[in-house]
């Protein structure tokens, strides 16, 4: 993995950013955070939710698009 990003000259990159976005776009492709939650081992969902980096700002967004 590291070599991988080496040569595309990214710095940064494991594991742990894969395991990171891939719950981030499962999220975003309607995973239901129970399930995510389930398989990242964290301890609730609101664990999981900022850990993928989803914030207060971007659940209220969601709820006022339904509003419409």
């Amino acid at each position: 993995m590291q070599e991988a990003a080496q040569q595309l000259g990214l710095k940064n990159i494991g594991t742990h950013s894969l395991r990171k976005t891939f719950a981030y776009h499962q999220y975003q492709a309607g995973t239901d955070i129970v399930l995510l939650q389930d398989m990242l081992n964290h301890s609730s969902p609101s664990v999981t939710l900022r850990y993928i980096g989803i914030t207060q700002d971007e659940k209220d967004r969601a709820v006022k698009a339904l509003d419409l």
